[in-house]
C-alpha cells in the first residue's frame, strides 16, 4: 500500500510539473473537447482537467482519449467511488476531488489512477497524511486563504506540495508559482466560455502560450 501511495504521488508530480498551468475547464459541448485540446497544444500546455459539472463531461474525455492522444487528460470534481470507477474506465491519467473522505481515499488506493485530493486545513493535510499522500490541491485557494495559507501550512507540513485551484487567474498565479509548496497552479482563464462558445481557438493559444511563460519563469 505504501509503495502505491509512493508511485501516485510520483504520477501526479510529473503531470503537475509539466506545466505547470493545468486548464481546469467546464464544457457544455462534447463537440468542443477536440479542437479546445488541439488550440492548448499549439500554445504548449499539454495537460488538461475536465470537470464533471455537466452531462458532457464524460463524453468529452472520451473524445479526447481517442482523438488527442498527445493531451493528458485529467477528470476533475470526481467526489465519489462511482465516479472515479467511472473515469477509470475512460483511462484518464489523473482525477482531482474538492475534498478528501475517507471512503474516495479508500477508493483511490485501489485505483490505478492517482487522486489529486483537495485540503484547505491543517486538519485536512493530517488526514491526507495519515494514507502517506504528500501531493494535493490546495481548494478553494484564493477564498481558503491563498498564498498566505500556503505558507502557513509549509512550517508543520513541509513535506507537501500543491497545486492550488479556485479563483487564480494570470495576475495572481505568480505569486503561487513562487512558493516553494506549489508544483502547479490550476485555472479556469486559460478557456473562458466566452472564447469557447465562440470557437475562438486562436485566442486560447494566445492563453495558452502566456500561461506557459508563468511556468518558464517558476522553473527558473
Amino acid at each position: 500500500m505504501a509503495q502505491w501511495r509512493c508511485e501516485a504521488d510520483a504520477a501526479l508530480e510529473a503531470i503537475l510539473t509539466r506545466g505547470p498551468v493545468i486548464p481546469v475547464v467546464t464544457l457544455d459541448d462534447p463537440e468542443l473537447a477536440v479542437p479546445l485540446a488541439r488550440a492548448l497544444l499549439d500554445g504548449g500546455i499539454s495537460v488538461i482537467e475536465i470537470v464533471l459539472r455537466t452531462p458532457a463531461a464524460l463524453s468529452a474525455i472520451a473524445r479526447l482519449r481517442a482523438e488527442v492522444p498527445e493531451m493528458v487528460v485529467g477528470a476533475g470534481t470526481v467526489r465519489s467511488p462511482e465516479q472515479l470507477a467511472d473515469v477509470t474506465r475512460l483511462g484518464v491519467a489523473f482525477a482531482v476531488s474538492p475534498g478528501v473522505t475517507p471512503r474516495l481515499l479508500s477508493a483511490a488506493a485501489a485505483s490505478p489512477v492517482p487522486v489529486l485530493f483537495g485540503i484547505a486545513t491543517a486538519s485536512e493535510a493530517m488526514l491526507l497524511l495519515d494514507h502517506g499522500r504528500t501531493v494535493a490541491k490546495f481548494f478553494p485557494a484564493e477564498p481558503a486563504g491563498g498564498p498566505a495559507q500556503l505558507r502557513a501550512l509549509a512550517g508543520p507540513f513541509p513535506e507537501l506540495r500543491f497545486c492550488p485551484t479556485g479563483g487564480i487567474g494570470p495576475k495572481t498565479a505568480p505569486s503561487y508559482l513562487a512558493l516553494a509548496n506549489v508544483l502547479a497552479v490550476g485555472g479556469s482563464w486559460l478557456a473562458p466560455p466566452d472564447a469557447l462558445t465562440g470557437r475562438d481557438w486562436g485566442r486560447i493559444t494566445d492563453l495558452a502560450r502566456a500561461a506557459l511563460t508563468l511556468a518558464l519563469e517558476k522553473r527558473r
